[in-house]
């Protein structure tokens, strides 16, 4: 059922018929093609098209007409921020840049998201990347799971919160859409769509289509974004029973820089005027929206200078000037056939690539390492090799050392600053099918089989900078810089194998007249991780030793290092050998492990009919995932077969009740819901390291309600509310390191733990509500929507962020320590304003109109995405223990403090933009 929404009600059909739900096309078939489900047949056209569903599963679903009047080229993951419990900080106001999704406390490593079934998280590590979304004008609607997944979903990822949209079908008739767009910070788009009608003996049908968009950063103009995307999608029918087959392609490219990424705080201690807003470690956020601007000054490599030592400068390091490209793509193919009456078979196969990194330098040295410790670091240029002394060419100690002149000054005494990226290559195959079975017009059954192989080719290659710090090609996997002998040096190389065999079963049934309709499935996924490292592991934070294809010179490392130190109290678990206090394991050099998980994962719910307008429902469903490849990969520290190298996956139980009231001119929702996790992972990333770091919050609960309502007294006026309350509950103190000295927290080995049972979740707002309302006449339509995000702790001690600073020198030193910013981010509103005037009066036609969006209107300014974590032990005597106190030497205590200010991102400013559609 498509009805029309008038003038873009913010829920834009907030729920509609069951048609629209579902991700694959097995799901969408079993939901629509058994008259128990079609729901529309039940259901009143709602309030201006906005129809609250008949499933068992608190959903929210936006359709094109409201995708439509928000910002052109925004990215879908901001689009649905107007629904109840989803949170979206986008780090841009043009969708460009990415930014961070959080549902019902379930971040984006939690939530799955697929594009016409196809699954779109990273399959390392499971992270949706919101700039590399469809373009919006060919979305056919978004629909939301709030809580819950669906049978066939195809993730390893999703212990709540499904994100699922549709691209649109080609339509029977000629068409050409032709979107122009220009707003603030140089932003200027431009989209064409050309849809070819039916065509050929068998009435085929296609649409091509290509965007390509253009602005620089609001905080930094240096920033620049750039992003083309290009589509296209044939259909055919397949008699006039619903069938038809379908294949399509999508080719998205970003080239832009990070931007709007400053240390979190208020004040730096000790530097004039509390420090200045910028994104390096010694600025700060701002504290208006007047002092958000800031610049990178322009800069000039050293890499050619003359003879002698030369030390690199920091050209080319500031996190703004780092490249954030990305190459991504995939074909998908869907087809329903009907084989007998009641018995459909639906396939969906898909291939994906992906080759992205996210930037940064190193400062190389041209000389070689001397890797035997017994050496005492000797100097490789002027000591030969001998039994204490082994110098090799490597990437060693998050170095790379190459053993020839890098500069062309004809010496090796010279560092020199490279790009240094993460560089990742996914090549992705996978299919959904399903098979639907009717017993009766009232009941139906399905089973459903998913396969998809995603290939990680995980590499860290050394490039050339220009002499204004920027790469020369911003892939240095394309030609990277190789050592003396030829070989390429590269910070981590490791190759993944991502497996997933998955088969579903679900039940459908009517009962009572078709007042009470029934649900219940199982989803039983066998998740296979084939991971090699070629690598030695150095730590349990995943530093690696990388040598390459250079065996000689691993082997001289690892017969120089062939064991790690650990404290006794964490050794007996993990095969180490003792004396005294001191405990040591073997090294572990390059090698293959192989990890499987399975679960058996149950979905079942009712829905039940008390009135014609009143409904309740219930639902439950148990989450699953497993532990991404950058955790495995930590995990090879540890020696194969102990305990810490088999990390455990997370589960989650998840539960939905609630009740709905539906009339002609008012749609009522309101769901409670609550979520008991097991072996909760937390996972941050730290730009500075460029990896993602781990913290293990054991079990979680956490419950909430969301709730919405809509009303339209009239056609012409449309309005809506909705808002959501968010509790969560970490029930341990997690442990963060162990001591290595004996102090005030014990004997060495003594656990350190955060205090974090009884504390909330961190990067989850406490609750968010909103609304809007569009008023649509016949030569002029306008709308607006607010949301207020509540406030978001930053620690999950919840504890405010805390710096220690030394004045002084020796005996006099004195360690200070401050608050510099808040236990949690501040609650901010944003409002949004659309106009929309057609051209008619000008001899157009009703395709052809303009449009007016303004963004954050109040110019309010708030924080975006930030990085939480757990904080960490500084410990001895030259540290205090009191809040802004102050002690000296040898008169401080251990303490947990937090280091470096969190990295954030400034909330984008007030925005215009203008949009002409032209449309025949």
């Amino acid at each position: 059922m498509r009805n029309k929404l008038y003038a873009g009600v913010a829920f834009a059909a907030l729920i509609l018929p069951a048609s629209a739900y579902a991700q694959s096309t097995g799901s969408v078939d079993f939901e629509e093609g058994a008259e128990i489900v079609v729901t529309g047949a039940r259901a009143d056209n709602g309030v201006n098209g906005i129809v609250v569903p008949d499933t068992s599963k608190s959903r929210g679903v936006l359709t094109s007409e409201f995708i439509n009047r928000q910002s052109p080229g925004q990215s879908v993951n901001e689009i649905i921020n107007q629904l109840p419990g989803v949170s979206y900080q986008s780090n841009d106001p043009y969708g460009s840049s990415g930014g961070s999704l959080n549902i019902r406390g379930f971040d984006s490593t939690r939530i799955s998201q697929t594009f016409d079934g196809v699954p779109l998280n990273d399959s390392g590590g499971y992270a949706i990347y919101g700039n590399q979304q469809l373009d919006p004008e060919l979305i056919e609607q978004v629909n939301v799971n709030f809580g819950s997944t669906d049978v066939d979903s195809p993730t390893a990822s999703a212990t709540g919160s499904t994100v699922n949209y549709r691209s649109i079908v080609p339509t029977e008739d000629f068409g050409v859409k032709l979107v122009g767009s220009a707003g603030d910070f140089g932003f200027f788009r431009v989209f064409g769509l050309v849809n070819t009608g039916e065509f050929g003996p068998f009435g085929t049908r296609a649409w091509f289509a290509g965007s390509t968009t253009r602005n620089h950063s609001p905080f930094n103009k240096e920033s620049q974004i750039e992003k083309q995307q290009y589509n296209a999608r044939i259909y055919q029918t397949l008699g006039s029973n619903g069938d038809f087959i379908s294949l399509a392609g999508h080719y998205n490219e970003n080239r832009n820089n990070f931007q709007g990424s400053v240390p979190l705080r208020w004040t730096v201690p000790g530097t004039a005027g509390g420090g200045t807003v910028g994104p390096n470690s010694s600025n700060r956020f701002p504290l208006t929206r007047d002092e958000a601007s800031y610049t990178v000054p322009a800069c000039q490599t050293n890499q050619v200078t003359g003879a002698g030592a030369q030390a690199a400068n920091s050209c080319g390091s500031i996190f703004d000037e780092r490249y954030n490209p990305s190459n991504t793509g995939n074909i998908r193919g869907a087809s329903r056939f009907t084989l007998m009456d009641g018995l459909v078979l639906s396939v969906d196969p898909s291939y994906q690539y992906v080759k992205a990194n996210g930037g940064g330098t190193v400062v190389a040295q041209e000389a070689r390492r001397d890797v035997n410790p017994s050496g005492g670091n000797a100097n490789c240029n002027t000591t030969a090799n001998s039994a204490t002394v082994s110098c090799q060419s490597g990437y060693i100690g998050g170095t790379p050392y190459f053993g020839r002149d890098l500069n062309g000054d004809g010496d090796l005494l010279d560092t020199v600053r490279l790009l240094a990226p993460s560089q990742t290559q996914t090549q992705r195959i996978g299919v959904i099918s399903s098979l639907r079975y009717d017993i009766t017009p009232d009941q139906s059954i399905r089973l459903a089989y998913t396969y998809d192989r995603a290939r990680h080719r995980q590499t860290g290659e050394t490039g050339y900078l220009q002499l204004n710090g920027k790469p020369y090609d911003v892939f240095p996997v394309n030609d990277p810089v190789a050592d003396v002998n030829g070989r390429v040096l590269q910070k981590r190389d490791r190759l993944s194998f991502a497996i997933l065999h998955q088969v579903a079963a679900e039940y459908r049934g009517s009962f009572f007249d078709d007042t009470f309709r029934v649900n219940g499935g199982i989803r039983a996924p066998f998740f296979r991780r084939n991971l090699t490292n070629y690598c030695a592991t150095s730590s349990a934070a995943g530093f690696v030793e990388c040598f390459g294809s250079d065996t000689t010179a691993q082997a001289a490392w690892l017969a120089a290092n062939p064991t790690q130190t650990v404290v006794a109290s964490v050794a007996a678990a993990n095969g180490a050998t003792c004396v005294g206090t001191v405990c040591t394991f073997p090294t572990q050099g390059p090698q293959q492990r192989i990890f499987n998980y399975k679960k058996i994962l149950p979905n079942v719910g009712y829905t039940w009919s008390l009135t014609q307008q009143v409904d309740v429902f219930g639902n439950y469903s148990k989450g699953l995932q497993v532990p991404g490849t950058d955790n495995l990969y930590n995990s090879f520290y540890f020696v194969k077969g102990t305990a810490s190298a088999n990390p455990k996956p997370e589960t989650s139980d998840n539960f939905d009740l609630g009740i709905r009231y539906r009339s002609s001119t008012l749609q009522l929702q309101l769901s409670g819901w609550y979520t008991d996790y097991q072996n909760r992972l937390a996972q941050s990333y730290d730009p500075d390291l460029d990896k993602s770091v781990y913290r293990n919050l054991g079990a979680v609960k956490k419950y909430g309600v969301d709730g919405t309502i809509a009303y339209s007294p009239v056609r012409q006026l449309s309005v809506y509310a909705f808002g959501s309350y968010l509790h969560s509950e970490i029930q341990n103190d997690v442990e963060i390191g162990r001591t290595t000295v004996a102090g005030p927290l014990g004997p060495v080995g003594s656990i350190i733990y955060a205090p974090t049972a009884g504390k909330r979740e961190a990067n989850a707002p406490e609750y968010t509500f909103g609304g809007g309302a569009t008023v649509d006449l016949d030569y002029f339509s306008v709308g607006f929507n607010a949301k207020r995000t509540g406030p978001r702790y930053l620690y999950d001690t919840n504890e405010p962020v805390r710096a220690i600073i030394a004045t002084g020198t020796g005996a006099s030193t004195v360690y200070n320590q401050y608050t510099v910013y808040g236990n949690k981010t501040p609650a901010y509103t944003q409002i949004n304003i659309d106009a929309r005037v057609p051209l008619g009066w000008a001899g157009l036609n009703d395709q052809t109109y303009f449009q007016l969006n303004v963004l954050n209107v109040w110019n309010t300014l708030w924080v975006g995405s930030v990085n939480s974590g757990n904080g960490s032990l500084n410990q001895g005597p030259t540290y205090c223990g009191s809040s802004n106190g102050n002690c000296r030497v040898g008169q401080g205590v251990d303490i947990v403090s937090y280091g470096s200010a969190l990295n954030s991102q400034i909330g984008y400013p007030r925005t215009f933009m203008g949009t002409l559609v032209v449309g025949f």
